[in-house]
């Protein structure tokens, strides 16, 4: 049967009672592929997915049933079979938002192992993680229109030695291209061809079996593939139905870019788990600037009843106005990714009369770790409950940074640690799982935070973005959460400037909202006059056009980090 909430859950209590059914029972599913069986079985034609090919919410959307994306996933696998992708093998995926990367994800699991990638890399970064996959397949958008992605798919195939096929997806609607190089078929032409009702390869996929391959690096530095099985996944699924309340009647408008794992697997899998319609709004997702203008009519125009996005993209949405917008249908908020300042959770509650609910999710617990369920008002900074049959601590460091064994009291912070069904199964290269785990097997998070008395988890940063300054450890969000305080400040964020006496020393970046003006000046006074301890009163303010931005919509401090140094004079 499809996935469904057993009740509302509000408390740690509510968790141990989820846990008095063992796990074996509660989720019978062991797969991705027959979370889909069961979903078209359940729901026919029902719609399962909703692809927008404008924002403007007058224009007729595209729409597939459960029994069609069933269907679409068959043809796929089969296809990937016959052109002789084994379970082992993994398949890239290079494509925009689309239809068709359902597909590519849900059929490449069917069949081998997906490898969705970030389509803006470079050449270089693509190349890498390709080989570092040995990928046998890459399904690649046929057109430059977003990033170049085709020119970047002819370009990269021969880089890759294992590579044996390109599969060319067509924008919608576009025509077939009829002559295609060697070693390239039109996806849409040849899984057609192909049988929709069953898998002809005969598989049996195991729950331990690998599912996917989903990059934790790749936008600096070397990228690394997190392993994910097929049971860590269905896990994210049930767990997330579970705690979200998740029903066969929400409409979803899923803007997240699907070679990230908020996208596929909270923000996707769960749903289709569940029976709920997924919306696409058009092929650049959250990117495309006339989707957050029709935000909340496509809200009224679809029904939506969630709204997820990560904290840069709901501030955007907070200078949008509702105007007339009926947004009654809306439930349910939930944000994750990167912190949430106290500010803009109070402008979006009191502007649209939603309340953020804030979670944990990293790739390498299959997209979520904590959740914070609706009808629980947690405040800022709490990412909410561990999920049932999981187990997580918060431990001391030692004076060199590395975790302990040391339990922490509530209240103390520390680092957060995780065992849990949906931890991913390792990185494809051993050496980098050297400092994912402890010796006894717990995930390292890198999260400084803390756990209240309900047993609710607190975040207070990364341990890799703590400034310090002459021995003080200085946490960036308490820099951050009083500049966005500023009326005028859209995005802001706190980085160490290298310092020949106190090491680091703490300076400000931010961007203006449109219509504003705010002096560099006046904007550190003010910082400064709302961070109550000396150490961490920032150094400068600095506004910047545009503040540089992962495809996730995280805010990219390595970049700022590198600025800072600049404008120190340090290289």
């Amino acid at each position: 049967m499809p996935f469904k909430a057993h009740f509302p859950i509000r408390s740690l209590a509510d968790i141990h009672r989820l846990e008095e059914t063992p796990l074996a029972v509660a989720l019978p599913l062991r797969t991705t592929y027959e979370i889909f069986q069961s979903s078209a079985e359940a729901f026919g034609s029902k719609t399962a997915l909703t692809f927008l090919r404008t924002a403007n919410p007058d224009d007729a959307p595209v729409r597939w049933s459960y029994a069609d994306l069933l269907a679409g996933i068959h043809q796929t696998a089969n296809l990937l079979h016959r052109i002789g992708v084994r379970p082992d093998d993994a398949i890239g995926v290079l494509l925009p938002g689309c239809m068709d990367y359902h597909l590519a994800l849900w059929g490449g699991e069917a069949a081998g192992i997906v490898q969705p990638l970030n389509p803006l890399l470079s050449d270089e970064k693509l190349v890498a993680l390709l080989n570092a996959g040995k990928a046998k397949v890459l399904f690649a958008w046929g057109s430059d229109d977003d990033a170049g992605i085709w020119s970047k798919a002819l370009r990269i195939r021969t880089q890759v030695p294992t590579l044996t096929q390109v599969l060319r997806v067509a924008p919608f609607d576009a025509p077939t291209a009829e002559l295609l190089p060697p070693g390239v078929l039109d996806f849409d032409r040849e899984r057609k061809s192909e049988r929709s009702d069953k898998l002809l390869s005969g598989r049996s996929i195991a729950p331990d079996d690998i599912a996917a391959y989903f990059h934790t690096g790749g936008t600096t530095g070397s990228p690394k593939l997190a392993r994910h099985s097929h049971s860590a996944q269905v896990f994210t699924a049930w767990v997330c139905v579970q705690l979200q309340g998740t029903r066969a009647d929400d409409v979803v408008l899923n803007g997240y870019p699907l070679f990230h794992v908020a996208g596929v697997l909270p923000g996707a899998l769960t749903s289709f788990a569940a029976g709920s319609e997924v919306i696409m709004p058009t092929t650049t997702l959250f990117r495309n600037q006339e989707v957050i203008r029709n935000y909340w009519r496509l809200v009224e125009r679809h029904r939506a009843t969630v709204v997820s996005a990560v904290p840069t993209v709901l501030a955007a949405l907070a200078n949008v106005p509702v105007g007339d917008a009926d947004i009654s249908s809306l439930r349910y908020c939930r944000t994750g990714a990167a912190p949430l300042s106290p500010d803009l959770a109070a402008r979006f509650e009191a502007q649209f009369g939603i309340h953020v609910h804030e979670s944990l999710g990293m790739t390498e617990m299959a997209g979520i770790s904590t959740i914070t369920p609706p009808g629980v008002h947690a405040p800022v900074g709490c990412v909410g409950y561990r999920l049932p049959h999981t187990e997580m601590r918060v431990v001391a460091l030692d004076h060199q940074g590395a975790v302990t064994d040391r339990d922490l009291p509530t209240g103390e912070q520390g680092m957060v640690i995780f065992k849990s069904p949906n931890l991913f199964s390792g990185f494809v290269d051993p050496k980098d799982n050297h400092d994912a785990f402890t010796a006894d097997g717990w995930l390292i998070t890198g999260d400084l935070g803390w756990l209240d008395e309900h047993g609710r988890l607190h975040l207070s940063g990364r341990s890799k973005d703590l400034i310090i300054r002459s021995g003080h450890n200085i946490d960036p969000k308490v820099i951050e959460d009083a500049m966005a305080g500023h009326p005028a400040v859209q995005h802001c964020a706190a980085v160490g400037q290298p310092d020949a006496y106190a090491g680091e020393l703490p300076v400000v970046f931010v961007t203006l909202k449109p219509g504003t003006h705010a002096d560099e000046a006046d904007l550190l006074a003010y910082v400064r006059a709302h961070v109550d301890e000396p150490p961490a009163r920032p150094k400068s303010v600095t506004v910047l056009a545009n503040m540089p931005m992962t495809l996730v919509g995280k805010i990219f401090k390595p970049e700022l980090r590198q600025l800072a140094a600049k404008l120190s004079g340090s290289i």
